[in-house]
């Protein structure tokens, strides 16, 4: 580590990322349920931060001597506890005071925390006994070992007086099972809608008979979902990967987010019962789980959302009968969403089916729950097809699904090979190898997301299509590596040409074009670096930049959620300017532009600069050779860099300022829509 160096802590900066989601939900040009999906959003991603990052933090608070990169000290932890609890009450300001509001002018009531009406009782009592109750599980909480509560799931604590003693149960929330919310009968037409929680707490005596209920409060406990695989050498690591998600539902709790107002004696109770710490008790509203908001019925549709942007026609690919021959004639780029996705499930069907393709590879990472790619991988392998499909089990969250294809594809003759050891492949690749009068053609798909149809409607990524022999000689490479299963040290003859490939040459090479950069400024040539990520930790890098930074180049930062690197300080980053763009659609890709006087290197890829990516997973970044294509790249970046209205700048305090406007104010996705657009 460079001294004086100075680095925002990666907890914090996610944070920040999140409430600029929040702000999202507060931004009245944003539709309103629009905005109501950013509060879920925003929800959701906090779910995950308590259930990924939090058990480390509290972790490394207790064996201070674990800690490595991060910060473990009390203050640090005070301070995340702080900022969550100013943007709960940020949430629940936005969702009572505005967004409710706003759905109140849209003839749309959400009954919240109030007297439901006279002429909805009797229909809520009839769709408590008919819909809920035979979904409820009412456990008294007795004996030394605590009840298993699931993760996330909505609870009632519920107090009870059994003659002149105090008993508590818990009775879960069946959302899952029944819906979230309710649509009722409107009253002078206005939409009504209520949350399952008031319909089970009106009708909760009903659940315990013979009971005198005291008091009920609403809560929920989130469990550590950093369980890891405990021998990721054994031969049956399906049964690995089934075990650890199941140890998921069993782990230590990390946060129990109670009603405020919760009596102290029932606090205290629970505290004894669950086992659980002060900083693992969290206040929070009367509703929990609000990422269920994203379900929030919607009586007017269409009006009260985004207008739409329906995926574009690729100019070439559009009129193709043949998306492989297409490819032959000429590298092509798909910038997701804004182009079809039609077009790479075209890739794989044509595949599939094509007298001549005799081989199929690919990588997934998250696969669909509905994949139509794996159905085809199926029939391609039906078809006579060698298709080999490398399946990441150790996705988080999304172990189980990938299990499920892969059992389904290899049954079905698909060559499965799974996780490395210790390391997870998150490159983005895939290659078919067709034979045509005894001559090899190879045709690849490069990408910086997901063969993922679900989140390819709202995730920004590119897409190269490509039979460049430089660049499908190295995926071939690569793919003839990934079946070893080792460790990319015991493959240390393998070079790569084009392809840079974390854990081989990836990092090596980055700072080869960062140098170069410096040596160019140094001698008077044109020097600039631009870099859009997802997040940005590797201190390594980081003060690879510092370091171009104080020799004068000029270095442009996108940096969607974490960024650790610190910009304009004077003699350490004053050259260095980071943007924050948030809008409709996920901000996924990551580009890399290299000035190099004038002469600009272009890269691609599913890299991140963190530890995990440069250092614990395969990652591939890939060249664009087209000087079409690099213009493509440099207009789409150029808007980014002069959005002036979704975009934030992060200062050196690490706050985030809206840009100025001078002149024309630019939205860069939708410019980017609009740029893209045939009409255009």
């Amino acid at each position: 580590m460079a001294l004086g160096y100075q680095y925002f802590n990666r907890d914090i900066s996610w944070l920040q990322f999140n409430h600029r989601v929040l702000q999202e939900a507060e931004n009245t040009n944003v539709p309103v349920y629009d905005r109501v999906r950013f509060l879920s959003i925003f929800s959701s991603n906090l779910d995950e931060f308590f259930r990924v990052r939090y058990p480390s933090l509290l972790a490394l608070r207790e064996n201070p001597a674990l800690a490595t990169e991060e910060q473990s000290d009390e203050a640090l932890l005070q301070k995340i506890q702080q900022m969550v609890r100013e943007q709960q009450e940020d949430f629940g300001r936005i969702l009572t005071q505005q967004l409710l509001p706003a759905l109140q002018k849209e003839n749309i009531h959400l009954y919240y925390n109030e007297v439901v009406a006279p002429v909805h009782q009797q229909i809520i009592n009839d769709l408590f006994h008919t819909r809920i109750l035979s979904y409820l599980q009412p456990v008294l909480l007795e004996g030394n070992e605590p009840v298993m509560l699931h993760n996330n799931g909505l609870y009632f604590i519920i107090q009870l007086q059994n003659h002149e003693s105090v008993q508590y149960a818990v009775l879960n929330i069946p959302q899952e099972a029944v819906g979230r919310f309710v649509s009722l009968p409107d009253i002078e037409g206005k939409h009504q809608i209520i949350f399952i929680d008031d319909a089970i707490r009106q009708n909760i005596q009903y659940a315990f008979p013979g009971k005198q209920i005291k008091s009920v409060y609403s809560f929920k406990m989130t469990l550590n979902g950093d369980v890891g695989i405990q021998d990721e050498t054994s031969a049956e690591l399906e049964d690995e990967i089934r075990q650890m998600i199941s140890k998921r539902e069993t782990s230590l709790p990390t946060r129990f987010l109670y009603e405020s107002g919760m009596a102290e004696e029932i606090q205290f109770f629970i505290k004894t019962y669950f086992h659980l710490t002060d900083a693992e008790m969290v206040a929070g509203g009367r509703y929990h789980n609000l990422k269920d908001l994203a379900d929030l019925p919607n009586p007017k549709g269409k009006s009260l959302l985004y207008a739409p942007m329906p995926p574009l026609p690729h100019p070439v690919l559009k009129n193709k009968v043949s998306v492989l021959q297409a490819i032959e004639d000429q590298d092509l780029l798909i910038h997701l969403p804004y182009q079809s996705y039609d077009y790479i499930l075209r890739f794989f069907n044509e595949a599939a089916i094509h007298p001549d393709v005799t081989e199929i590879y690919v990588t997934l990472y998250r696969v669909a729950a509905d994949s139509q790619i794996a159905s085809t991988l199926i029939s391609a392998a039906k078809n006579g097809k060698k298709v080999t499909a490398f399946v990441e089990l150790k996705a988080r969250f999304d172990e189980a699904n990938n299990l499920n294809w892969a059992k389904k594809m290899k049954a079905a003759g698909v060559r499965i090979v799974y996780s490395i050891p210790n390391m997870k492949v998150h490159a983005k690749l895939a290659l078919v190898k067709r034979k045509e009068d005894r001559k090899s053609k190879y045709y690849a798909l490069l990408a910086t997301g997901n063969f993922n149809e679900r989140t390819a409607r709202f995730y920004t990524d590119h897409v190269l299509m490509t039979t460049d022999k430089e660049i499908t000689q190295d995926v071939d490479l690569l793919f003839a590596y990934l079946p070893s299963r080792q460790q990319p040290e015991e493959y240390d003859f393998i070079r790569f040409q084009k392809l840079m490939v974390a854990r081989f040459n990836m990092q090596d090479r980055f700072e080869e074009m960062i140098r170069r950069e410096m040596a160019h400024q140094q001698a008077g040539r044109k020097a600039e670096i631009t870099i859009k990520l997802n997040n940005l930790q590797e201190k390594e890098m980081i003060n690879l930049l510092y370091e171009a930074s104080n020799a004068g180049v000029k270095i442009n930062l996108i940096v969607r959620s974490i960024c650790c690197l610190v910009p304009g300080v004077p003699g350490m980053s004053e050259n260095i300017s980071v943007r924050r763009i948030v809008d409709r659609y996920l901000e996924h890709a990551r580009v890399f532009i290299f000035g190099n006087d004038g002469e600009e290197a272009f890269y691609l890829g599913s890299a991140d600069w963190m530890v995990r990516n440069l250092h614990r997973r395969i990652e591939s970044v890939f060249p664009l050779k087209d000087e079409k294509l690099k213009q493509e790249i440099r207009e789409i970046i150029h808007l980014q860099l002069a959005d002036n209205v979704q975009a934030r700048l992060i200062n050196s305090a690490g706050e985030m300022v809206m840009p100025e406007v001078n002149g024309e104010r630019i939205a860069a996705q939708e410019a980017i829509y609009k740029k893209l657009s045939p009409k255009s």
